[in-house]
């Protein structure tokens, strides 16, 4: 009798919940993130010292690190736009002409609240919060966009494809984290 209203007490709590959260990015794992730690940059004597700026407490130091920058910086780009505020000169034109019927100045709060409502409806169920398993993949499988399906749509219309395989080459279906491999299979 006790055990029925125990699972009673479990299954009413958890049809309670309003976690939104549907990815567990912690599941399986029992040690620490090893990306989480940053190494300082190292001290460098500077050219000439009378040119030192001024410090800033509280502000940034060069040997912070900064991995965003220093990834667009390997990668050949320039880690000055990263701070760069507003639309930038080349886009301003694609802005304009989407934006020539208008445009809703908080189309980012109206879709994240819409965005909430559907993680809601669409949470984790009781054992999956258990297993604390990922729940993502299934929760938006419905807004999923089947690439094969609208490659092979657009292809006898004669667009141009380049980022997609000839039709005749085996398909490689894209491994999900829950997956172990990928799955082949022939056309």
């Amino acid at each position: 009798m006790r055990a029925i209203a125990l699972m009673m007490t479990m299954l009413g709590l958890a049809a309670c919940s309003t976690d939104p959260h549907l990815m567990n990015i912690s599941s399986g794992r029992s040690s620490p993130d090893e990306f989480a730690i940053l190494p300082t940059k190292p001290l460098q004597m500077p050219t000439d010292l009378a040119a030192l700026p001024a410090p800033t407490p509280g502000g940034s130091n060069v040997t912070d690190p900064t991995p965003q920058a220093d990834a667009v910086a390997a990668l050949g780009g320039n880690p000055g736009q990263l701070s760069a505020q507003g639309v930038g000169v080349a886009d301003g034109a694609l802005i304009s002409y989407a934006s020539r019927l208008g445009r809703d100045a908080a189309i980012r709060q109206t879709t994240a609240q819409e965005d909430v409502e559907w993680r809601s409806r669409h949470s984790r169920r009781l054992l999956e919060v258990l297993a604390r398993t990922n729940v993502y993949y299934r929760a938006y499988e419905p807004m999923t966009l089947d690439s094969w399906a609208e490659a092979e749509r657009w292809r006898p219309t004669g667009v141009l494809l380049p980022s997609a395989p000839p039709s005749g080459v085996a398909k490689v279906e894209v491994a999900r984290p829950a997956d172990n491999a990928p799955v082949l299979r022939g056309d």
